[in-house]
Formats: C-alpha cells, structure tokens, sequence
C-alpha cells in the first residue's frame, strides 16, 4: 500500500496542482506524506523543510536538472527536506530568469510560425508543458504532444536550450541544503547504467525506484535494489505527477518510515 508520493509537481514549475489541492488530493488518497518537488524551484509557500498540513506531511524538496558534461547526458537530482541555503535560492533565481527568457524566445517563435496568439506569459517557473498546453488550446492544429513532437521538442524548429547546473555545482548546492538527494528516474535517461554510477560517484543518499513511466523499470528494478543494497541508499519513489493525480507510484510504510527518518521534524 502506497503511503507516500516522494515526487510531486505544482504550479510553480510545470504541474497543475496548487499547493492546497495537492494536500487535499494527497489526504483523499490516503496518503501519510506527499513531497513538492517543482522543477529548479523551491515553493514559495512551505515555510520549513516539513511541515505539516490538514493531517498530511508536506516535504519541501526540489527537482534539479544536472549536465554531466559534454559526453554526458543532463540528469535530474531530487532534494528532500530543503532548508534556507541562500547558494541554492541563487541557483533557483538564475535558472528561473532563464526560463522566462528562454519560454518569451519559445513562445515568439510559435506564434510567428503559427500565427497565432498563445496568450502565455513569461514567468518564473514557465516550461515547455505551459506552452504546449497552450498551443493545444489555441486554433492552431497541433494537440499538446503534436506540441512537442513537431514544434517545441528538443529537435524542433521552436526550441531553445535552458540553462542547466553542472552535475559538480548541483551536488554541493543540493548536498549543502537537503537532508536527503537521490538520483531521480534512472530508467528514463538513454544510458541508465551510467546514470545510476552517479550515485557512487557523487556519494547520493537515495536513488528512486518507483515511478509510473519508462521502458525497463519493472525488468531493471534488480539493478536499483542492488545498488541501493550495496551503497545503502534510500528508495524513493513517487508519481511525478504534472496533472492532478497521486498514489500512482511511490512509498509503502516502510520505505516511507527509512526515509522520514532521515528528514527533519515538522
């Protein structure tokens, strides 16, 4: 029985929960603990590291994309139980000035090739799902994955590259400010193995092994349970829900109790 969903997106990055129907869609799941863990950005509205909220633990945590260098692939790190670091908060501030101006660059390019008027707004927190969504709203002929497929993906005529942390930088931002990191989906990256050697190689504390998405994640949850074993990290897990749904994956009271254990009282 799930009764934690480690992995959580609001509106302040790219999910369509606020913060108040995360909680209540989290209680009306029956779940203990939910974690927000918005793309490069610390909600604004979790004053501590845990809290608690209409009888459901709240985790402030984060999601940071990483670049492994130039051979490498970008990753992306979870935070849990993040605390004030003024380094981190910088980090956030100047990965969230780009994304505005990377999403005002996108959005020009759509509706100059469109011809239509998006009515998307640059903003902290803006990502390519916004504009995909909006561009699925508007009278041109493209549904939200014909968005990406065709126009906004990485390959696509609209696109424009974000910053992202170096994997060495966003470590020590991480490890400096959170009770727990983790390596988040190794299954969803093209070289998994090389994926989850970060967790060696930058001396993580977890790596997440549930998650609702992904070739091989049933075939290859051997090879997350036996580095976890070995290097004893914490499993994690969660929906990474973008829409408004929880408990699709994440934690049994177990795991849960090993990785409450290692974050802050409320």
């Amino acid at each position: 029985m799930i009764v934690a969903d480690l992995h959580a997106h609001t509106t302040v990055s790219d999910g369509t929960f606020t913060l108040d129907s995360l909680v209540a869609t989290a209680r009306e799941a029956g779940l203990d603990a939910v974690a927000v863990t918005d793309h490069d950005r610390i909600h604004p509205d979790l004053d501590a590291p845990v809290v608690e909220r209409g009888g459901v633990t709240v985790v402030r945590g984060i999601e940071l994309r990483v670049d492994t260098g130039p051979d490498g692939e970008r990753v992306d790190l979870l935070g849990y139980g993040v605390g004030d670091d003024p380094d981190l908060r910088a980090e956030c501030d100047r990965l969230q000035a780009d994304r505005r101006e990377r999403g005002r660059r996108i959005i020009e390019r759509v509706e100059e090739r469109l011809g239509v008027d998006l009515g998307v707004e640059p903003r902290a927190g803006l990502g390519r799902p916004h504009i995909a969504r909006a561009i699925d709203e508007s009278d041109a002929d493209y549904d939200y994955e014909g968005a990406f497929g065709d126009l906004i993906g990485n390959d696509g005529p609209c696109y424009v590259p974000r910053a992202v942390t170096p994997v060495e930088r966003g470590v020590d931002l991480l490890q400096g400010a959170c009770a727990v990191v983790g390596l988040a989906h190794p299954f969803r990256y093209d070289d998994p193995a090389t994926a989850l050697d970060l967790c060696v190689e930058y001396d993580l504390g977890a790596v997440e092994r549930f998650y609702p998405y992904g070739d091989g994640v049933d075939d290859d949850s051997v090879a997350v349970e036996s580095l976890a074993s070995e290097h004893d990290l914490l499993l994690t897990g969660g929906t990474d829900a973008h829409g408004e749904e929880l408990a699709v994956a994440g934690l049994d009271a177990q795991r849960w109790a090993a990785v409450r254990e290692c974050l802050p009282d409320a």
